[in-house]
């Protein structure tokens, strides 16, 4: 089975997106459609900004949408999904590749995200950290020992997890990693908390966006990052992508789970190939491509 994964943010790099959009006309439509939506030049900065003007949460996350959603329909009869996911951001572009989201309510819905995160992570000084070389279950225990607000949040691959919260207890829970053994623990050039408790206020603001749009049934199940299952029911979809932004990424559960469903060939539809990287890590059998 054809499984299509779509990467969340950190994927972006400068030029992305650019050969699309010169040689599809299909890509140039949706690209400038998508500069009217936003009320600004977005292809401007992802085909000739600074890795700093990337950077900003409200330009990262529609970049990366962008390009995985415009590469995905620049494929036309070539993809034919049986079954989807996206990391983090990356599940929104699933949702319009499977038909779920259209292409202009998916951009507002990110857009919104973007800025509702950005707001949340003004609140409260709070950071991530990657954990190299522990077990899910001692990072979890050295999390829920430490005073203060810090969660297991990214899932991405045995032995690879991120952790989330105020910045205290991060950088608390980081000593108390290497202590337990981890390889290593390092804060994240990140603009937030991102998948944790302090995300709350970004989560009431986007359910209600959330809750304002029309979603269709997809034409193939999408393996939500809260629940790491196949989903094809608009409402429970919806739900789920209220909950994933205080809830963690169980990527490793998604995939390991897309494997036992019967997926043969993970392509990844997008800048970067990060999860093509982290799925041979999680199943050392499984295929991968990139679109």
């Amino acid at each position: 089975m054809k499984a299509y994964v779509f990467p969340g943010q950190g994927a972006q790099f400068t030029g992305m997106g650019k050969d699309l959009y010169e040689t599809s006309p299909l890509a140039k439509e949706l690209f400038e459609k998508a500069n009217e939506i936003l009320g600004f030049r977005i292809t401007d900065i992802m085909f000739e900004g600074t890795a700093e003007e990337l950077k900003e949460t409200k330009v990262t996350q529609p970049a990366v949408f962008l390009h995985s959603v415009i590469l995905a329909k620049t494929l036309g009869d070539d993809f034919k999904p049986e079954m989807v996911a996206g990391h983090s951001l990356g599940e929104f572009s699933a949702l319009v590749a499977n038909g779920a989201l259209s292409f202009e309510d998916g951009l507002k819905l990110v857009s919104q995200r973007a800025l509702a995160m950005q707001k949340a992570c003004e609140i409260t000084p709070s950071t991530m950290a990657a954990v190299l070389g522990l077990a899910d279950n001692v990072v979890e225990e050295v999390c829920a020992s430490i005073d203060g607000v810090v969660v297991a949040a990214n899932y991405n691959c045995p032995g690879q997890l991120v952790i989330s919260g105020e910045t205290s207890a991060v950088e608390k829970a980081c000593e108390a990693m290497k202590a337990a053994g981890a390889k290593r623990a390092l804060i994240l050039p990140v603009g937030g908390a991102f998948h944790s408790p302090m995300m709350e206020p970004a989560r009431e603001e986007l359910a209600a966006a959330i809750e304002a749009t029309a979603f269709s049934t997809p034409i193939c199940p999408v393996y939500q990052n809260v629940t790491a299952n196949a989903v094809s029911d608009a409402n429970e979809i919806k739900k789920n992508l209220i909950i994933q932004l205080t809830a963690p990424v169980k990527w490793t559960q998604s995939v390991q789970q897309m494997v036992a469903d019967g997926a043969t060939l993970f392509t990844e539809v997008g800048p970067g190939k990060v999860l093509a990287g982290l799925i041979n890590k999680i199943d050392k059998e499984a295929a991968t491509a990139n679109a």
